[in-house]
This record gives structure tokens, C-alpha cells and sequence, in this order.
């Protein structure tokens, strides 16, 4: 095809259009509830048949795995090259960070998973792992770059149409970093204005979906899983994407400094490594301890203390390294670590007058509970970690986006958050770690960083992320959230049947440390049930389970031992059958006062919500993303 084949220039369009659409009803895949998540959690396994389809194989004897470039590399490793089959966004000329590897299901390698966290087990306790059976589970860890994912496989069916050169065409006006990141309609505002603004526009926004009383504007309470993208970063992202390498490079040092920046960890003292998600930055920490035990002396262990409150990602990696015992803080049932008990262990195992020996090498906890939303004190917690001479690794992701976090100031050697919880959800993941920690040789660190630069429109998007989130301020975020969680907290109190949970004191103090996270449950009624009530009365999106959480939903909901053998074993039986969590609702920025008014009302409406009304619904946002070449697959 001719360079100047209209075409081909369209393929952008057409991609970009695409995209949008799918952004309308973005939700992390597979475990929420609501019409947001069910259509996402549709476009991402259609994702996979493109796939299958582009590469002429069976859906019955293959799997799509979707990955990194650096994990794809660590999955293909454990495989034989004649049971896979791989293509990439770099091999039809797309900067999205996306390989997609079709392997045969026969062929998936067994035991524990390269890299563990969110997503790849069905249950766990302290010390045993019911793995996923699902495979895309299994080796997905954590989110997905969900929206590129969509895109490729949208792109693979726009190339059977259009040819195999529709993508070499660059179709956009080179930009300079200045007009990506800072040239918008929203430099002149700040604070409360700014955060206006962006409340009424968040793609997805005017968004209408079923419910029992017909079509209302859709409502995001599941932020703690994924945000929205605003307008503005979803420019950033596609101004970025079509860029020439020098523009990009440009893009990933100026971003790099925003990080920087943002987070206090200064670049002559901190490295700033772009991943996919917080799951990958923190499974990278674990391979550098790892790698470095290969040269320990002697056969004395280590020890890694994380807590019972962790999300998977922040548990299941430290599980297997050589030579480390994982032990694990209590917490109370707002989420509290117990800083005297850290001191006393930290006393015990690492004091120099101590005859421990173990020795406590770092100390890896969340700076928010992705379940109460309660924020720990890490400045505290570092000043006992660099008194005792020991690392500490924080989980940012739920945190990031709603506290300032000082790396220096703080003592944080590490730093794990994610994009797709900071107003960017394109696949982009972060780790910020302080300069010559990391046991990785030159040609590894530069495979690592590699890996993540080559999504330079999720990188931009980040970018943008911050720099809107650092206009608006934490202090107005926080008065925001705070407003948000006590007039939902009052509002829920008032419905006699609902408990809450992490909420044990709800005097004003305590509420203070806790983002607008908020997890129940209503006696004798299973929390999916809860899920379909606000989505069916309110159009409302919220999650249900176990939210990656285990350990801490267990603790929070007083399991026995005898209930935990129960559960293991039905599960074993019955592997879909888990009846265990808690209902949570999140709110992040763009979220009103009017929201929480429909989720009090919802959880009180009676009538019963069936799925069958998002068939149409599912069956329009299909077309609109994958369009008339829908019917192939």
C-alpha cells in the first residue's frame, strides 16, 4: 500500500475511536459487579479470541496469557518455542507494552507462578496457596493493561482488514513534551475548581446503563480496584503513543522527573523504573533479594516482615525467597499497624546487644488498606526501619493517590503504585527504588527498564496523572474524600441491618486517617447480591470478596482455624463456590455527594436485578469497540 493510502492514515483513527469507547466503560476485569465491569471484563476476553484469531489457532487447545515484555520473557522461559506462539504491539508497530502469548494448555508450566500477587490464587492463608485454575489468572498478575490490551487486539482486526502496513504510517502532528504534558484547557485552574472541573470530565461520565427503573448515568464506587481516566490524560496518552524515539525519550525523562518529584525521592538518590503494575514492582524487589542471595555467606537466614493487612502482591512474593523466613505484624481491625510490637521485633532480631540469629533485611507494608482504606503512619515506620539499619519497601497503590508521600523525608528505600489507580489507567505500574539496592547486572536492569518504556503512551498518561493530581493539592483531596466518607458512613449507620467494618471508633480523629474506603455486609444476604442491588437500583459499579486481602478479611470477619480447614476443603470440591469477603465501596475524585445519596437509597430499594438486562447493553459497547468485525469472534 502507498504511504499516502487514506487507509492507512485512518488506522489510528479508527484505533483511537476504539479506544475511547473503551474507556466509556472502563473497571478493572473479572471480580467486580456493575454494567462497567461486566462490559470490560467482556472487551478483555475478546482481546483473547483476536488473538487466537490473527494467529489462525484453536481457542479449545489454546490460551492467550497477556503480558509485560519483561514477563512474557520469564513465562516463555519455563515453555518449549514449539508451544507457543507470541506477538507483540512492538511487531505491528504500536507503542502499548502489550505481548500476547497463545501457548498451548497443555503446555502452561506448573508449581508457583514466576510472578505471584493479585489475581493468581483462589485462597490463601499464612503459610499455604490454593493457586488460580484459571490460567489468565494464574499468570496475570494483578491489572492488566487492560485498555491496551483491547487496543492490540482492536488493532490485529483493523490489520485483517486494512493489511499489515496499516500501523506504519504514523498518523499524528509531532508534539513536544511541553505540548503533551503541560498545554491544556486546565493550567489556569487549581484546587477546588480544578476538581470541579474534572468531575464532570472523566470519560465515562455521561455513560448510561440498565437498571430496574431503565437507563440512569453510571456511577465508579470501585476506585480502590481501578479510576477513570480524565479527558486530559487520556490526551497525553494519545499524543504520546505516535511520537518519533527522540520525543519519546524526552517523554520518559521528563516523566521520570515528575516521579521524582512528586513522591520526594530525588533522582540523584532514588532510580525510577516504569512496570506494568504495583504486582510487577514489587515482584521485581523480590527477584533482586533473591538474586542477591546468591551471594550470602553461610546458610543464616534473613527475615522479611510484611503484616496480616497486605494485598496478595505485597504477601505472596516474599513467600518463596532463599534463605528469608517471612513473619508477619499484627494489625487492629482498622488496619493499624502495632508500631511498638515493629519496634520490639526490630529490637529483637536486629539490635547489636541481640544474640538473634535472624536478622530482619526489610520490612514491606501497604501505606493504606486496600480494605478499610486506613493510612499507617510510614513516617513513624521509617524512622524505627533506618534506626535498626533495615530496608523498607511501602505498596503505594492505595495510597498515591490520596496522600503526599515524601520518599526522602520518610526513609523509603522502595516505592511500588500504579497508574490505573491514579487517573491512568494504561497500563502503567512504578517502582522508585534508592539507588544501588537492586541486585540486577547492567544487561538485566537495562531488559527491566526496557520493558516498561516501551508503553510510552501509559508513561505520558501517568505523567499527566500527576501533574493534574499535584494541581488540585492532597489537602483538597482529602477534604473532598473526608466530606464523601462521613456522609456515607452516617448515612449507612442509619440502616439498621448493614455492618461496617475497620470503622471500630467513628470519632472524627480516627476517621481522619482513612480514605473514602468502606467495606459491609447486610446479615443473612451474600455480598454479590449486595453488588447487584447498587447496580441494578443505581447503576452503581462497587466489588465484592475477598479483595486480594485474605489474611486481613479472615481476621476482620473473626475466622476460626476450623472454618479456614472448612473452607480450603470445600474449595477443593466446589473450586467456584467462595462465599467469603466483604461488599466494598471506593471513591476517588470525581465522585459526588448526589452518589452517595443513590447508594443509600439503592441498598434500601427491594426487587431483584437480572444480568439479562445488560445483553443489549453489552451487545452496543461490543460494537462500539470492536465494531462490524465483531461477528467473527
Amino acid at each position: 500500500m502507498s504511504e499516502n493510502n487514506p487507509i492507512i492514515n485512518d488506522a489510528h483513527a479508527l484505533l483511537e475511536k476504539s479506544m475511547y469507547a473503551a474507556l466509556e466503560t472502563y473497571s478493572n476485569v473479572h471480580r467486580g459487579s456493575g454494567p462497567a465491569s461486566v462490559a470490560t471484563t467482556h472487551l478483555y476476553e475478546m482481546a483473547r479470541i483476536a488473538v487466537l484469531n490473527h494467529l489462525g489457532l484453536k481457542q479449545k487447545e489454546y490460551q492467550v496469557i497477556f503480558c509485560s515484555p519483561l514477563r512474557a520473557s520469564k513465562l516463555t522461559a519455563a515453555m518449549k518455542a514449539d508451544d507457543y506462539q507470541k506477538i507483540s504491539s512492538a511487531d505491528i508497530h504500536l507503542n502499548l507494552g502489550v505481548t500476547a502469548i497463545a501457548v498451548k494448555k497443555n503446555a502452561l508450566p506448573k508449581g508457583i507462578p514466576a510472578v505471584t500477587g493479585g489475581g493468581t490464587t483462589q485462597l490463601y492463608g499464612p503459610d499455604w496457596v490454593m493457586w488460580a485454575k484459571s490460567p489468565a489468572d494464574r499468570f496475570e498478575a494483578g491489572t492488566p493493561a487492560i485498555i491496551n490490551c483491547i487496543a492490540f487486539a482492536k488493532a490485529l482486526m483493523i490489520i485483517r482488514q486494512l493489511g499489515k502496513d496499516a500501523f506504519t504510517k504514523k498518523n499524528t502532528t509531532f508534539a513536544s513534551v511541553d505540548e503533551i504534558l503541560y498545554t491544556d484547557d486546565w493550567q489556569q485552574l487549581s484546587r477546588i475548581k480544578l476538581l470541579e472541573t474534572l468531575r464532570q470530565d472523566w470519560i465515562g461520565s455521561k455513560l448510561q446503563v440498565p437498571t430496574l427503573k431503565g437507563m440512569s448515568s453510571y456511577i465508579n464506587l470501585d476506585n480502590s480496584a481501578s479510576t477513570p481516566a480524565f479527558e486530559a490524560v487520556w490526551q497525553a496518552f494519545r499524543k504520546a503513543c505516535n511520537q518519533p524515539l527522540e520525543v519519546q525519550e524526552a517523554l520518559l525523562t521528563e516523566t521520570k522527573a515528575i516521579v521524582s518529584q512528586f513522591f520526594g525521592a530525588p533522582q540523584d538518590r532514588y532510580d525510577v523504573i516504569f512496570t506494568v503494575n504495583t504486582t510487577e514492582s514489587i515482584n521485581l524487589v523480590a527477584d533482586s533479594i533473591n538474586a542477591g542471595t546468591a551471594t550470602q555467606s553461610g546458610d543464616k537466614e534473613s527475615i522479611i516482615l510484611s503484616s496480616l493487612l497486605e494485598h496478595s502482591s505485597n504477601d505472596l512474593p516474599w513467600r518463596g525467597i532463599n534463605k528469608h523466613e517471612l513473619i508477619r505484624l499484627n494489625v487492629d481491625k482498622a488496619g493499624k499497624y502495632d508500631l511498638n510490637e515493629l519496634e520490639s521485633l526490630l529490637h529483637n532480631h536486629n539490635d547489636a546487644g541481640t544474640e538473634s540469629k535472624t536478622k530482619i533485611r526489610l520490612v514491606a507494608l501497604s501505606g493504606a488498606s486496600n480494605i478499610t482504606g486506613f493510612c499507617n503512619d510510614i513516617g513513624a515506620i521509617g524512622k524505627l526501619t533506618k534506626r535498626f539499619g533495615v530496608q523498607f519497601l511501602v505498596d503505594a497503590a492505595q495510597l498515591a493517590a490520596h496522600r503526599k508521600i515524601d520518599m526522602q523525608s520518610s526513609n523509603i528505600d522502595y516505592l511500588a503504585f500504579s497508574g490505573h489507580k491514579m487517573y491512568a489507567p494504561f497500563g502503567t505500574g512504578v517502582l522508585i527504588a534508592r539507588k544501588g539496592l537492586l541486585n540486577f547486572d547492567d544487561q538485566e536492569l537495562a531488559r527491566i527498564q526496557a520493558s516498561g518504556a516501551e508503553n510510552i503512551g501509559g508513561i505520558a498518561a501517568l505523567a499527566k496523572a500527576l501533574l493534574l493530581i499535584k494541581q488540585i493539592g492532597f489537602e483538597t483531596i482529602e477534604a473532598e474524600e473526608h466530606k464523601l466518607l462521613h456522609k456515607a458512613l452516617s448515612g449507612l449507620a442509619s440502616i439498621p441491618e448493614i455492618k461496617i467494618h475497620g470503622y471500630p471508633d467513628s470519632n472524627e480523629s480516627e476517621i481522619e486517617h482513612h480514605t473514602a474506603v468502606i467495606p459491609l455486609e447486610i446479615k443473612n444476604n451474600l455480598n454479590s447480591s449486595l453488588a447487584k442491588k447498587l447496580a441494578g437500583h443505581g447503576g452503581i459499579g462497587s466489588r465484592f470478596g475477598c479483595h486480594c486481602a485474605h489474611l486481613f478479611i479472615k481476621y476482620l470477619l473473626d475466622f476460626t482455624p476450623a472454618q479456614d480447614r472448612i473452607q480450603r476443603f470445600v474449595l477443593k470440591i466446589v473450586p467456584m463456590l467462595n462465599l467469603q469477603g466483604l461488599l466494598r465501596v471506593s471513591f476517588g475524585i470525581q465522585n459526588t455527594e448526589n452518589d452517595v445519596d443513590v447508594m443509600l437509597q439503592s441498598l434500601q430499594q427491594k426487587g431483584k436485578f437480572s444480568n439479562k438486562k445488560y445483553k443489549e447493553f453489552l451487545k452496543q459497547r461490543i460494537a462500539l469497540v470492536y465494531g462490524s468485525i465483531q461477528s467473527e469472534y
